[in-house]
């Protein structure tokens, strides 16, 4: 009997690209995407330097599904997967290797992307009413006062949400 070993990669970095989901001819779902990594450190002469690592993920089946659906290129991730070594013959006839982590579990941190769009649209706003001439003084009090009342709507809701939730009905 073999003695007992582990194959295991931790990864949290951002993806470099946007998920490619792809479906074998058996039917077998596969998800393809890259991660990036990076490290810095400062030499012994004071000087910054960055190093960037690209790590190539698969994923299969039910997981590879829902990296499809959630994941998009930007977002911060956590990945847990095992270490595989592949080789095969190019279309130019040269043997190439590759290195891949096989997915076993995934977490997405926060949705960059949707705060960016939302910071935007709201310049856009404050810009449009900053320049529209149309609008007096009062008229722009009027429109911070609604955005703020809906700013404060949008906050109690997520505390009546909150409030909704017993302690006791938490599975864990």
């Amino acid at each position: 009997m073999a003695s007992r070993s582990l194959n295991r990669a931790i990864i949290i970095g951002n993806l470099t690209r946007d998920p490619e989901l792809k479906y074998t001819p058996t039917g077998t779902a596969v998800c393809t995407f890259g991660v990036a990594t990076n490290r810095s450190w400062t030499t012994a002469d004071g000087q910054q330097k960055e190093d960037v690592q690209y790590h190539r993920i698969v994923a299969w089946q039910k997981l590879a599904e829902l990296c499809g659906k959630i994941l998009n290129k930007g977002r911060k991730v956590y990945l847990e997967g095992r270490l595989t070594y592949r080789t095969f013959v190019g279309r130019d006839g040269q043997e190439r290797s590759i290195t891949e982590i096989v997915l076993d579990d995934f977490i997405v941190f926060g949705d960059g992307r949707k705060t960016v769009v939302e910071k935007s649209a709201a310049k856009t706003d404050e810009k449009k009413a900053a320049t529209d001439d149309s609008l007096t003084a009062s008229d722009k009090e009027i429109t911070k006062e609604e955005k703020t009342k809906k700013t404060k709507e949008k906050e109690d809701k997520k505390e009546a949400v909150n409030e909704d939730v017993n302690p006791e009905d938490i599975p864990f």
